[in-house]
């Protein structure tokens, strides 16, 4: 809080060389405590990336990849609605505009949910085809697999910013926030264990990344209630015999 009190004065103090106070920095809601805090499990999700030794790295990497765009894509879904056209006209997180590329390479602005829609069009064909994410038995893996899980997590990277920047107060108002930390933690923890998303990709969200990404303290036990005093035994206290 005081960090957060000295950045607000320094921010008003500063001006341009031309007089003109540059643009306010936008609160990140997502930031807050309040917020951060949710999670639906407090155990170390190292523990749920880390690859089991009897399992082969491309089939680890097909189903976790696979787990994540059905998730992510779910959890977008919840806000769908409220991405449209008018309300996001670019798809941003933080001060970064993506753009879009064809098969051709031909980059193209648009609209937030025909990013996504792009997005999502994409990773379905590709964890659909048989011939980059086999699920028969002896079938093999392309060479070129992990470079296409690779631009897959990349681009539900940008999907991930785009619900925390554009609609977490929407996720917030559907009591969804919970999920969305514990998805995207997870989803991040597992992309640097593979190294599969480039950190100068990832760094808008290093202060959000932080913060998720640390494991939950236990909680304090709570101290045992102390016995209550017990009174003296009869036999124990001295008598007065009458003769």
């Amino acid at each position: 809080m005081v960090l957060q009190a000295v950045g607000r004065v320094l921010r008003k103090s500063k001006t341009k060389p031309n007089g003109k106070k540059p643009p306010a920095e936008e609160k990140k809601q997502y930031l807050e405590l309040e917020y951060t805090k949710i999670r639906v499990v407090d155990f170390d999700l190292k523990e749920l990336v880390v690859l089991p030794r009897e399992i082969d790295l491309n089939e680890w990497l097909a189903s976790n990849t696979t787990t994540f765009f059905n998730l992510i894509n779910l959890q977008y879904s919840t806000i769908s609605e409220f991405c449209t056209g008018d309300t996001c006209q670019a798809m941003t997180a933080c001060n970064t505009i993506y753009y879009w590329y064809d098969e051709r390479g031909k980059k193209t602005k648009c609209t937030a949910p025909q990013y996504v829609d792009f997005v999502m069009s994409l990773c379905q064909k590709l964890v659909t085809d048989e011939e980059i994410f086999p699920t028969k038995y002896g079938k093999e893996f392309p060479n070129s697999f992990e470079s296409l899980v690779k631009k897959i997590c990349r681009y539900l990277f940008h999907v991930l910013a785009h619900l925390y920047w554009a609609h977490f107060k929407e996720t917030v108002a559907l009591d969804l926030q919970g999920h969305l930390n514990t998805l995207y933690a997870h989803f991040i923890v597992f992309v640097r264990e593979f190294n599969l998303v480039d950190p100068k990709e990832t760094c808008i969200m290093d202060d959000l990344s932080e913060v998720l990404c640390t494991p939950v303290p236990p909680p304090a036990p709570t101290p045992a209630p102390s016995a209550p005093a017990s009174a003296p035994s009869p036999s124990s206290q001295n008598h007065v015999t009458e003769r």
